[in-house]
C-alpha cells in the first residue's frame, strides 16, 4: 500500500482501532488517539529506520485499512485486545513472545478480583495461575502492561471492583489499609452487597471483552427497570455510569498511548534498575535508573531518601524503594526490573511487587568479593541478555554513589 491510497479510506481524527488487511486476512491490529494521524505515521519516509523491516513488510503487503471509531481511548484499548485475540494477526506476534503480554483476569472466588497477569503465569486450559489463584474469565492479550493497568484504574472509577493482591477476606495489615483507603476514594465498592457486586463484575467483563455497546444496552435496561421499581438512587448511579462510558477523562491513557508509539519507533524495551547506598549507615539513598534500547534515559532517573529503615538493612531499603516507585502509576512501567544482589534480594523484590499486584519480572546481578558482576539471576526468564542486566545494574550503582555523595553535602530534594 502507498501513502496516496490512504485518502480513500477516509480515516477520522478521533480515537479507535485500525486493522491493516491483505484481502480478508488481518495483518495487524492497533489502537489510536487519532486514527488519521496514527495510520499516516506508517507511511513516513523514515519508517524502515524507526520501526524496522517487519513493519515495512506488513505495510507493503496490506491493500486496505479497516477501522472502528470509539468514544474514548479507553474503549479503543479493550477493542484492540479483543480483535488481537480474535484474529491473532502475525504483525502483532512476530518477534514477540505471547507469554510476555498481559491479561486481565477475573478470579474464581466468592468475591472476585480483577487482576493484570502476564501470560507466562497463566494456564488457560485449567484456568489456574502460578501466582496462586484460579480464574473464571481472561481478557486480552494487552500488548502494553502500563496501558492495561491504567485502563483498569479508569474502569474501576466507573465500576468499583477489588484488585487486592490477596483474596478480599485476607486480614494482612497492608491489605486492610489498602481496602479502607480505596473504599474512601470510591475505587472499591462503598456499600458492598453480593448481588450488586456480581452485577458490577458482569459489567466489567463486558467492558474488558470489548463488548461495550452490549454493556450500554445492559445499563440502559437496568436503568429503566430500577426507575420502574422507584429505586431512583440506583437508577441515577446507572445513568452516571452510562455517561462516564462516553466521557471518561482518559488523559493519562492518551499520554501512555503516545509514549508507547514513541517507544515503538525507538525500538527496544524499558529496563529499570535499582540500587541503594548506605555508606557508614548514614544518609541512605535509593535510586531508579532507566535503560531504553541499550541507552540510559537520564531525564527519567529518580532519587529517593530511604526512611524508617534500620542501619544497613538492604532488604528493607529495597522493599521501600520499590513500594514508593510503584506508587507512581503515571510513570511508564518497565519490561524488566534489575536489582543488585542474589537470590534473597531477588525474592524480596518479587515479594514486594506481588504485595502491590505488580507482575513485572525481576533480574538480579550477583557480585564477587571485588564487587564485579559474577552472575545474572532471572535474566533469561525476564527476556533480557546478561549484558543488558549488567549495563542497567552498573548505571544504577554509579548513579546511587553520585547521589549519595551529593546528599551528604547538602539536603537533597527527592521525588
Amino acid at each position: 500500500m502507498q501513502r496516496s491510497e490512504l485518502a480513500k479510506f477516509e480515516l477520522p481524527d478521533c480515537p479507535g482501532v485500525y486493522l491493516f488487511k491483505q484481502g480478508r486476512k488481518v495483518l495487524y491490529v492497533g489502537k489510536a488517539t487519532s486514527l488519521r494521524d496514527r495510520v499516516r505515521s506508517y507511511f513516513d519516509d523514515d519508517l524502515i529506520a524507526t520501526r524496522g523491516p517487519r513493519v515495512v513488510d506488513m505495510v507493503t503487503k496490506a491493500d486496505r485499512v479497516a477501522y472502528e471509531t470509539t468514544p474514548t481511548v479507553l474503549e479503543a484499548l479493550v477493542r484492540e485486545a479483543a480483535l488481537i485475540r480474535e484474529y491473532r494477526p502475525s504483525g502483532n506476534s512476530e518477534g514477540k513472545d505471547d507469554k510476555t503480554f498481559l491479561y486481565a483476569l477475573i478470579t474464581d472466588e466468592e468475591i472476585p478480583r480483577v487482576l493484570a497477569v502476564r501470560g507466562k503465569d497463566i494456564d488457560f486450559k485449567t484456568k489456574t495461575t502460578n501466582v496462586g489463584f484460579k480464574f473464571k474469565g481472561a481478557h486480552g492479550p494487552f500488548p502494553s502492561g502500563a496501558q492495561l493497568r491504567e485502563g483498569l484504574r479508569l474502569i474501576r472509577r466507573i465500576f468499583p471492583f477489588y484488585d487486592t493482591p490477596k483474596p478480599v477476606g485476607a486480614k494482612s495489615k497492608h491489605q486492610v489499609a489498602r481496602i479502607e483507603f480505596n473504599t474512601q476514594i470510591n475505587q472499591y465498592p462503598r456499600d458492598f452487597n453480593p448481588k450488586g457486586y456480581k452485577r458490577t463484575i458482569k459489567h466489567v467483563e463486558l467492558f474488558l471483552s470489548g463488548r461495550v455497546n452490549e454493556l450500554r444496552r445492559t445499563l440502559e435496561k437496568e436503568m429503566r427497570e430500577l426507575a420502574k421499581e422507584e429505586c431512583f438512587e440506583e437508577a441515577a448511579e446507572t445513568r452516571r455510569q452510562l455517561f462516564s462510558l462516553d466521557h471518561i477523562q482518559d488523559v493519562s491513557l492518551i499520554k501512555d498511548e503516545n509514549l508507547e508509539e514513541a517507544r515503538e519507533k525507538l525500538g527496544g524495551e524499558r529496563i529499570e534498575a535499582y540500587d541503594t547506598a548506605h555508606l557508614a549507615g548514614t544518609n541512605a539513598i535509593g535510586v531508579m535508573t532507566v535503560i531504553q534500547d541499550g541507552m540510559p534515559v537520564k531525564k527519567e532517573y529518580r532519587t529517593f531518601n530511604i526512611r524508617g529503615v534500620k542501619k544497613n538493612d538492604d532488604i528493607a531499603s529495597l522493599k521501600e524503594l520499590l513500594t514508593r516507585r510503584f506508587s507512581h502509576p503515571e510513570w511508564a512501567y518497565p519490561k524488566v526490573i534489575v536489582i543488585d544482589g542474589g537470590t534473597t534480594h531477588k525474592k524480596a523484590a518479587e515479594g514486594a511487587l506481588a504485595e502491590m499486584g505488580v507482575g513485572i519480572p525481576v533480574a538480579a546481578v550477583v557480585k564477587d568479593e571485588r564487587h564485579r558482576p559474577r552472575e545474572v539471576l532471572g535474566g533469561k526468564r525476564a527476556g533480557i541478555t546478561d549484558a543488558d542486566a549488567v549495563l542497567a545494574n552498573s548505571e544504577a550503582h554509579r548513579f546511587s554513589l553520585s547521589r549519595h555523595r551529593l546528599a551528604r553535602s547538602r539536603n537533597l530534594r527527592v521525588k
